[in-house]
């Protein structure tokens, strides 16, 4: 998957998949957890073949709704976008210009 989207191998996949595939995955590890409590599920073979059937079960779903995982494009990189937003958070703290009113009041 990280070849696919262009994402070297140190990066975190997390960090450039689109929202709704994290999601899905998020639900997959959710289901699994809940179905090996509910059924007793022990051992590495047992919890790999339900998480196994339910990322399978997820996977149909997105397909069955038009959302191909691998033809999604890359989110934007959650790193970069952080630093873009501490920068922007820097620039406010170091003045107000432009943000205030004529009565001198922050205007946000």
């Amino acid at each position: 998957m990280k070849q696919q989207l262009g994402i070297s191998k140190s990066a975190a996949l997390a960090d450039r998949l689109a929202d709704v595939l994290i999601k899905a995955k998020d639900l997959t590890n959710s289901m699994t957890a809940f179905n090996a409590e509910e059924h007793d599920l022990y051992g590495l073979d047992q919890i790999k073949q339900e998480h196994v059937e339910n990322n399978t079960s997820v996977r149909g779903s997105l397909i069955d709704r038009g959302i191909v995982p691998e033809n999604l494009p890359p989110a934007e990189d959650t790193k970069k976008l952080e630093r873009r937003v501490k920068a922007a958070e820097k620039k406010l703290k170091e003045g107000t210009d432009g943000f205030t009113d004529p009565q001198g009041r922050l205007d946000l």
